[in-house]
């Protein structure tokens, strides 16, 4: 919440205080429509009145408080205690000292449980003071508790005596926001996420200009489990657009992340998600279709994609990560571009040895999924056996030629025939180094 809605409750204590003080001596017939008793209370004895009169003008902050101090001290019981309290909770935040504001404000609800005023400025600094990090346990335990008592209070709906229906209307719009962005700001704190929006939706609601509740509504919407990418796009976007200078490109940045990951590029977030954050006040009605949400290929449209439109000849200078993508998911037409390039034709390719299984078998990981994986995806049989000076250690990275006479796609595993260990690539034929076997990933953030 802004620190001037704070400063307006607070001006509207020290206002109403002054007002209380012109009151007549003697109680004035109710108006028309009112009940008796809800008029502003009246001080009846001559030196009290003086007493409260001389206190509260007072011009210097110092001086006011120390004779509204005197005067709660000589007069415990007046009429004039909760304006007398709301005064010095307003004069201590005049004169910059929190101490003496806190300890004011929690008089007045000793005083006056249901008190908007203080309860607001109790539930105002704990948040402040949690935000900061000081002493997060017990300031969020502050938090929650006055932000509760404060919706709490507004449901009960009691109008301070001699207020207009029109003041209380706005005193009470104004600390709805602090009550409902600190108890939102809290749950977020408890990972409460639910809470967090339903709390802080309706501060942003209230005052859509805040960021101080925009981005943690963002934040509530995009931390859950699931996320509301949705809502949380648009609210991060418009915290982007209300932050400060110092923070608005980490928020942009952090909010361009998160919308490439849900909508897989950045397309529509400089032209559309920003500008209509920025003049909107809340997600239009075709948001949700002017945003598409990601949807990654299956891996047979990956494979289709991979030989879709290519020559022999481009198929040939595809990895043995993606041959293994199209045969081991793709349709029988797809397989059969790929198989009808590679079957019988010598291979010079990488990969790491899972296993020898005899002097002229190994067992060889060719694709980085299955290099990762420690699962094997060629099984090759050699010419002749390997004698045992040559033969390569399991883990290691092997060079060798095969021809690939048949295949499994699931799980996958190429037979190779005619394995022969090479020192070094051949030049007739690229080498076939692993690469994974699925080019086509959802974006990350």
């Amino acid at each position: 919440m802004k620190t001037s809605v704070l400063t307006i409750v607070l001006a509207c204590a020290l206002t109403a205080g002054a007002q209380d003080a012109t009151q007549p001596q003697t109680p004035p017939a109710a108006p028309a429509g009112e009940q008796p008793g809800q008029a502003a209370p009246t001080i009846k004895d001559p030196a009290e009145y003086n007493a409260y009169v001389g206190a509260i003008q007072q011009q210097d902050p110092n001086a006011k408080a120390s004779a509204l101090e005197a005067f709660l001290v000589q007069y415990p019981n007046s009429v004039m205690k909760t304006t007398a309290l709301e005064l010095l909770m307003g004069t201590y935040q005049q004169s910059g000292n929190q101490a003496k504001v806190v300890e004011a404000a929690k008089r007045l609800t000793t005083a006056d449980p249901n008190n908007l005023r203080a309860l607001a400025l109790l539930t105002f600094l704990a948040r402040q003071n949690l935000a900061a990090g000081q002493n997060p346990q017990q300031n969020l335990a502050d938090l929650q508790q006055y932000c509760s008592k404060g919706l709490d209070a507004l449901k009960a709906n009691q109008k301070p005596a001699g207020m207009s229906d029109a003041d209380f209307d706005k005193l009470k719009k104004q600390v709805s926001i602090i009550f409902n962005g600190g108890c939102g700001f809290a749950a977020l704190q408890n990972k409460d996420y639910q809470r967090a929006q339903q709390y802080l939706r309706a501060a942003v609601d209230a005052e859509p200009n805040d960021v101080q509740n925009v981005y943690p509504l963002a934040m509530a919407y995009l931390t859950a489990t699931p996320p509301d990418s949705l809502n949380g796009l648009f609210y991060i976007a418009r915290a982007a657009s209300l932050a400060p200078a110092a923070s608005q490109a980490q928020i942009q940045s952090y909010g361009q992340k998160v919308y490439k990951n849900y909508h897989g590029s950045e397309e529509g977030w400089a032209d559309y998600v920003l500008p209509t954050a920025k003049t909107a006040t809340a997600p239009p009605a075709d948001w949700g279709t002017k945003i598409t949400k990601y949807v990654p290929p299956t891996p047979a449209q990956q494979a289709h994609d991979l030989v879709k439109d290519k020559t022999p000849d481009q198929i040939k200078q595809l990895s043995f990560g993606e041959w293994e993508l199209v045969l081991a998911a793709g349709t029988p037409e797809d397989q059969d571009k790929v198989w009808s390039v590679i079957k019988n034709v010598p291979l010079q390719m990488e990969g790491n040895v899972m296993e020898v299984t005899s002097p002229t078998e190994i067992h060889i990981a060719a694709s980085q999924d299955d290099i990762e994986q420690k699962r094997p995806d060629i099984t090759l049989t050699m010419t002749g056996p390997i004698p045992a000076r040559l033969m390569p250690k399991v883990g290691a990275v092997l060079d060798f030629e095969g021809t690939p006479v048949s295949y499994t796609p699931t799980p996958f595993m190429m037979v190779m025939e005619n394995g022969k260990l090479l020192k070094q690539a051949g030049t007739t034929a690229p080498k076939k180094t692993p690469v994974h076997r699925r080019p086509t990933k959802k974006p990350q953030p």
